[in-house]
């Protein structure tokens, strides 16, 4: 008897939860239909990237029929493969702010919805990898966001994540406002790999938040294959 109602009783916890806390837009708030989406006006408000643009940095390419952009075939970069789902805009922009800084953490169940796509059918020899925050910054902070991201694909995409692989070893100021070179200054040096971590065969996938100076730890390129990192941008 128990387990008969079990089922009705669920619905009508979900109904009530539905009615009192709706769905929101992870853009503005303003009530929706489903859970993790956008309202009309936030998503056309939203550049898609997919699966086009520049084969290894995902840049978008226009008006050409090359499939690598000019600054990776000048200076290609040591990732195999970089994506991210959308271009960095108004609304990325605030919804990666509202997880960082405002401390919505559903934001990255939402993310990931949208990452999930670019990262291809799951395989046992993938490992996910969010970029680590210096210990400073995550306990003033509470929480890493891009290890929130890596758990919510790691759950829809069913790859094993690794949050322990890499270890943030300096400190680096924030980013923001900074150009190209800056970011690629700024990160030199602040990422070790766990020495204890075994990495052959494995192809590995770092995530984070915000696509930024594309550049991984150099220990890192030197011990595994890699993936994109894919971020919100």
């Amino acid at each position: 008897m128990f387990s008969a109602l079990d089922r009705p009783l669920r619905r009508l916890c979900g109904r009530l939860l539905d009615f009192a806390l709706p769905p929101r837009c992870a853009g503005c708030a303003e009530i929706i239909s489903e859970i993790d989406g956008f309202c009309p006006g936030c998503w056309s408000q939203i550049t898609w990237l997919g699966e086009a643009g520049c084969r290894c940095c995902g840049l978008p390419l226009e008006a050409t029929d090359a499939d690598l952009c000019g600054r990776c075939i000048a200076k290609p970069p040591p990732l195999d493969r970089m994506r991210a789902a959308v271009a960095y805009g108004e609304v990325p922009r605030v919804i990666a702010l509202r997880l960082k800084y405002g401390r919505k953490v559903a934001l990255a169940r939402t993310m990931a919805r949208y990452m999930a796509p670019l990262l291809g059918p799951a395989d046992a020899t993938i490992m996910i990898v969010p970029v680590p925050l210096h210990r400073w910054r995550l306990w003033n902070r509470g929480f890493n966001q891009s290890g929130l991201v890596a758990r919510e694909l790691g759950r829809r995409c069913g790859f094993a994540v690794e949050h322990r692989l890499l270890i943030r070893s300096k400190r680096t100021p924030p980013l923001k406002g900074m150009n190209y070179q800056q970011r690629h200054a700024a990160v030199a040096g602040a990422f070790a790999v766990a020495q204890s971590t075994r990495l052959d065969g494995r192809t590995i996938i770092l995530i984070d938040d915000v696509l930024t100076s594309g550049r991984p730890p150099k220990h890192a390129r030197e011990r595994c294959a890699r993936r994109a990192p894919s971020g919100s941008n």
